[in-house]
């Protein structure tokens, strides 16, 4: 194997406890060639517990830039890559995402780099996570119109699309794709890379087997927690942390057509049904 250069693309907002782990998991990576290099780009959207100060005192290495509080995931993660592109750093080979609440396995990155020289460098390669209990696949590559979870078979799993917890892109599909679209300010940008690879023709393909842990959001929370009443359950579905109408409808548009005007309207009828019945109907990260 290789030295590579890898830039790691993080974005943080209030979970210091967290952030540190991801970060202390990454410093004890085995199984790397001698002059691997992993360059850290974090971009923190106006923490208030600190999470900037203790990264810095914790992980001097890491290259950490302050934006405010109104940039979410996917804003980040395009300052991330950016940041990862500046004049005078030497040219990453890979650009690995890695959401700051996942805890790497050991090995986590030779998996990956394993994986992707297995199935070429013209792919993307999906590090598939677990619940920290190890129960159960939480989040991975996703496929079929459902877009099922898909699960680690010890060889390489094609997928249609990805979660965006941990994604190693090579260079040759960065150069094709780019960062996640700037359309999306925070979720739906991972999918819609995906989505975009795959029309691009660029395969995708799951790791052999889980590269790290991270637990899934609690079901009932957002727009879904009981009780909350009509509007307010409007309110949150609509606001940037779940599904904004204008970003929602580019993505419906883009992946769905013909069907994208019943896709758009359905998950703000859910929630409307939902928050008048005082229960939960329907699920899913992004309502298909």
């Amino acid at each position: 194997m290789l030295p590579a250069h890898i830039a790691v693309l993080i974005t943080s907002h209030n979970r210091r406890e967290k952030t540190l782990s991801a970060l202390s998991a990454l410093r004890v990576q085995r199984g790397l060639p001698e002059d691997t290099e992993v360059r850290i780009h974090l971009v923190d959207a106006g923490s208030t517990d600190g999470t900037p100060e203790a990264v810095r005192a914790a992980h001097p290495r890491v290259e950490v830039v302050t934006v405010g509080d109104d940039v979410y995931w996917g804003q980040g993660m395009r300052i991330a890559s950016r940041n990862s592109h500046a004049a005078g750093l030497p040219p990453w080979e890979y650009q690995l995402w890695l959401n700051d609440d996942v805890v790497l396995d050991r090995d986590a990155l030779a998996v990956l780099l394993d994986t992707v020289r297995a199935v070429g460098p013209g792919a993307v390669v999906v590090g598939a996570v677990r619940a920290r209990n190890g129960a159960h696949t939480t989040y991975s590559g996703r496929s079929g119109r459902a877009l099922t979870l898909v699960e680690p078979t010890g060889r390489p799993e094609p997928c249609d699309t990805y979660n965006g917890n941990v994604v190693l892109l090579p260079r040759a599909v960065h150069e094709r794709i780019g960062d996640i679209d700037k359309v999306f300010r925070h979720g739906m940008g991972d999918y819609d890379h995906g989505f975009r690879a795959r029309r691009a023709g660029i395969p995708a393909y799951v790791s052999p087997r889980h590269v790290g842990s991270c637990d899934r959001n609690p079901p009932d929370t957002g727009s879904r927690e009981p009780g909350i009443g009509v509007r307010e359950a409007l309110r949150r579905v609509t606001s940037q942390r779940e599904l904004p109408p204008r970003q929602w409808w580019v993505y419906c548009r883009r992946h769905a057509w013909p069907w994208a005007p019943l896709l758009m309207v359905s998950p703000y009828l859910k929630t409307v049904a939902r928050a008048l019945a005082g229960r939960r109907v329907g699920g899913g990260e992004y309502p298909r």
